[in-house]
C-alpha cells in the first residue's frame, strides 16, 4: 500500500448525502477480486448515459475534475453493503482522500486499508470545503496527514482528527499484511522455537 503523508489535488464538490457504496461501484461490477481496473466503473449509473457515452452533467467527467484526488461529499458517505470494491473503484479512479462529516463504518474502514484517507470535518467546514471545491480547476487543495491540516486554495487551514493508529498506518503505507510483516522478526522466532520443543507440531 503507497503511503500517505501530503496529497495536493483538485478536490471535487459531490454535496449528495447517503452516497451508499452501490451508487460508488454499482454490483454489475463485483465479478472481479481484481483491485484495479474498477476505476472506469466508478459511479456509473451517473457517470454515464444509457447509450455509454459521458453524462456532461456529472461532476467527475467535466474537464476540470477528470483528475481529481480528493472527494468532498455530503453526510454518510459510504453506507449501504459492505463492498470492498467501493474504495478499490475510487483508488483506481484516482481518489486517494474523501472529506464528509460522517461515514459509514466499514467503508470509513476499509478505506484506511486501502489507502484512501477518511476526512470527517465539521458542517461548517464542509461547507466551506465544498465552496473551495467548487472553483473547479482551481480547487486544489493539501491535505497533510503528519500536520493534521487540510489547506484551502486561499491558503486557510483546517484541522482534523484522526486514529493515531489508523494515522500510523496511512503514514507508514502499512495494511493488514504490512502490519504483520512488521513482526517477521518475532514470528520467525517463535516457529524456530516452537519447532524445537514441539517437533512433534
Amino acid at each position: 500500500m503507497d503511503k500517505f503523508t501530503k496529497l495536493t489535488g483538485v478536490a471535487a464538490p459531490m454535496p449528495v448525502v447517503n452516497v451508499d457504496t452501490d451508487m460508488i461501484i454499482p454490483k454489475d461490477y463485483l465479478k472481479t477480486i481484481k483491485r484495479t481496473g474498477l476505476g472506469k466503473g466508478l459511479f456509473a449509473e451517473s457517470r454515464y448515459l444509457e447509450d455509454g457515452s459521458d453524462n456532461p452533467d456529472f461532476v467527475l467527467n467535466k474537464p476540470a475534475y477528470r483528475n481529481a484526488k480528493i472527494l468532498v461529499a455530503g453526510d454518510n458517505f459510504g453506507c449501504g453493503s459492505s463492498r470492498e470494491h467501493a474504495p478499490w473503484a475510487l483508488l483506481d479512479f484516482g481518489i486517494r482522500c474523501v472529506i464528509s462529516t460522517s461515514f459509514a463504518d466499514i467503508f470509513y474502514n476499509n478505506c484506511f486499508k486501502n489507502g484512501i484517507l477518511p476526512i470527517i470535518v465539521s458542517p461548517e467546514n464542509l461547507e466551506k470545503l465544498m465552496d473551495d471545491a467548487s472553483r473547479g480547476s482551481n480547487a486544489v487543495v493539501t491535505v497533510d496527514l503528519e500536520k493534521l491540516e487540510i489547506s484551502g486554495p486561499d491558503g486557510g487551514t483546517i484541522g482534523f482528527e484522526l486514529d493515531e493508529f489508523k494515522r500510523h498506518c496511512m503514514l507508514n503505507g502499512l495494511d493488514d499484511i504490512g502490519l504483520t510483516l512488521e513482526h517477521a522478526g518475532a514470528i520467525k522466532g517463535f516457529e524456530k522455537s516452537n519447532a524445537s520443543s514441539r517437533p512433534w507440531a
